[in-house]
């Protein structure tokens, strides 16, 4: 397996290009409390590599003052941005962060940093040395950890888990873990197809995290490209933001409708 110091070296001629090596995405909503903190993280991660890369901070139409904490760090940090969304959700506001993404590699990150910013090099490995064009983090299968979680929340995941294998992606554990590293190439050729989480998609009033990421994997396996799923350490976060039954269930409902798509060649390649 490939060490961060290798990437290091691999990333050296990168330097200097015009484009970043890297690009993070991290979708905002409502963070005040924790933004700094996960910034701070990975600020403190990258900075001894020699990785070109930017940040990119994408706000889902907070109320609070999310938005004005993330442009005062920027003002600091090299690399970070803030780039405003109307709120739709999460992913519509991933969908804006990747399709403004310049980076060879884009990685999504979310702001609980859940896992923690140095899982990224267990990705890496599989991009860098194996030639996949995407590794999604996965809180299922030997080698991973989930701390703190709730057994509740973890069995309602399983089920999740199983009308997504059944309806519309097979052989993958864990959809739904945030943390998932691109190809350029993979991440705008799936992104610019997507239909329910791109850009048609309509501003909301509540929270709503969904299941943009069956969609992306749906799309990403009719394109061809090759998915390895990474064991991680992920660390359960406690939110007030979903509604366990109602979010649920549109969940289970989106993902039916990504098949209802397909079959209707809405996905046309």
């Amino acid at each position: 397996m490939v060490s961060m110091n290798a990437v290091k070296a691999k990333t050296t001629e990168h330097k200097e290009a015009s484009n970043p090596y890297l690009s993070i995405i991290m979708p905002a909503y409502n963070e005040e409390k924790n933004i700094v903190k996960s910034l701070s993280s990975i600020y403190a991660y990258l900075k001894d590599y020699d990785y070109s890369y930017e940040i990119l901070v994408v706000d889902d139409g907070s109320f609070d003052n999310t938005a004005k904490i993330v442009q005062e760090f920027c003002k600091n940090h090299k690399g970070f941005k803030l780039v405003r969304n109307p709120h739709k959700g999460k992913g519509p506001t991933i969908w804006t962060g990747v399709m403004t993404a310049k980076g060879e590699y884009i990685y999504l990150a979310d702001a609980d940093m859940a896992a923690q910013i140095s899982e990224i090099k267990r990705l890496f490995v599989w991009l860098v040395d194996e030639s996949y064009d995407i590794a999604i983090a996965s809180r299922e299968g030997l080698g991973s950890s989930r701390i703190n979680e709730p057994y509740y929340r973890h069995l309602m995941g399983r089920v999740f888990n199983l009308w997504v294998r059944l309806i519309a992606v097979s052989g993958i554990e864990d959809t739904q873990c945030g943390f998932k590293l691109f190809r350029k190439n993979s991440a705008k050729e799936i992104f610019k197809r997507l239909k329910i989480y791109g850009d048609s998609a309509k501003e909301i009033k509540e929270a709503y995290l969904g299941a943009f990421d069956v969609e992306v994997l749906y799309l990403a396996k009719k394109l061809g490209f090759k998915v390895k799923e990474v064991p991680v350490t992920w660390m359960y976060v406690k939110t007030q933001r979903i509604n366990p039954i109602k979010d649920s269930v549109k969940m289970a409902l989106d993902v039916l409708k990504v098949r209802v798509n397909d079959i209707r060649g809405l996905y046309k390649l």
